[in-house]
């Protein structure tokens, strides 16, 4: 999916228990004229949502932003993007512990992540077992999608998703074609259809048709990966903040308002961006990028 990187970003690769993930850093001109000695720079990881086609790309538009003055890390998680897909039933566990192993991995020192959805909630928990490896965070309509018992995000009905062949025909009809995937960026992803470029559908068409990427996204949409996050958020004690698109789809902006007011101490600010939707980031990543430089100093 390097075709889909800024200028002068490329891939590099860490391993952990479930294989490879490939990351984009910055490793070409302009970023290495103008940062001769990177790995002195403070280290910012961008992790990207689930979902199908997610990857890397999704902070494609915030992360050159900061390549000057951060480390910029952005990784496809285990089974997305170009990172490997190994064949399995995918678990929270698997994300917890290949999250926390890549971190560690990639910087020697505290980082700063930035994250969406539900992998913004991976992060919260990460971060309570693992606070040694975390500055800050960074979240995006953070959710386990099963939050307060409320389940969020499944769509389908499971006894039509646990079912082996019509589970892989749904991700065959409803995921890897640029009509598909342009429908669920526009009726679930964006506030806004007209935002939806020819380029993002690409991405998230390349990262769905990688082999074997049906194996995590149906994970996803069974609801495997989901989590109560009110359950784990009064435990964090890494400085957060966190912001909210107006218009996300299942996981409401007063769902993240009612998150943030369990642990106000370690969320130290809360925002709503206006007509967005669960992914600012790519629909309105300017707002983002002034939002994030604001946390950063």
């Amino acid at each position: 999916m390097l075709q889909f990187q800024p200028p002068g970003f490329g891939q590099k690769v860490a391993n952990t228990s479930l294989g490879s993930m490939v990351y984009y850093t910055p490793v070409a001109p302009p970023w290495t004229v103008a940062v001769p000695n990177e790995e002195e720079l403070p280290s910012l990881i961008f992790l990207h949502n689930f979902g199908g086609g997610a990857s890397a790309y999704e902070w494609s538009k915030v992360y050159p932003a900061f390549a000057t003055t951060h480390r910029v890390i952005a990784p496809d998680l285990i089974g997305w993007g170009q990172s490997a897909h190994p064949i399995r039933d995918y678990q929270v566990s698997d994300y917890l512990t290949t999250l926390a192993e890549f971190i560690s991995q990639v910087t020697d020192s505290p980082a700063i992540v930035i994250a969406s959805s539900l992998t913004g909630a991976l992060a919260v928990r990460i971060a309570i077992e693992h606070p040694e490896l975390f500055k800050a965070l960074f979240l995006v309509c953070p959710s386990g999608f099963d939050d307060f018992g409320q389940n969020a995000g499944r769509r389908l009905p499971l006894n039509i998703v646990r079912t082996p062949l019509l589970s892989s025909l749904i991700y065959t009809l409803g995921a890897t074609n640029d009509v598909a995937v342009r429908n669920f960026l526009v009726q679930f992803l964006f506030a806004k259809a007209e935002r939806v470029t020819e380029e993002m559908v690409a991405a998230y068409l390349a990262s769905a048709q990688q082999p074997n990427a049906e194996y995590a996204a149906l994970a996803f949409l069974r609801g495997d990966l989901y989590f109560d996050l009110p359950l784990y958020i009064d435990r964090l004690t890494v400085p957060t903040t966190v912001v909210w698109g107006e218009e996300a789809q299942f996981t409401r902006a007063d769902l993240g308002k009612r998150l943030a007011r369990l642990n106000p101490k370690a969320i130290q600010d809360f925002q709503v961006i206006p007509e967005t939707g669960v992914l600012p980031h790519l629909e309105q990543p300017a707002i983002v990028i002034g939002l994030l430089e604001r946390y950063l100093r």
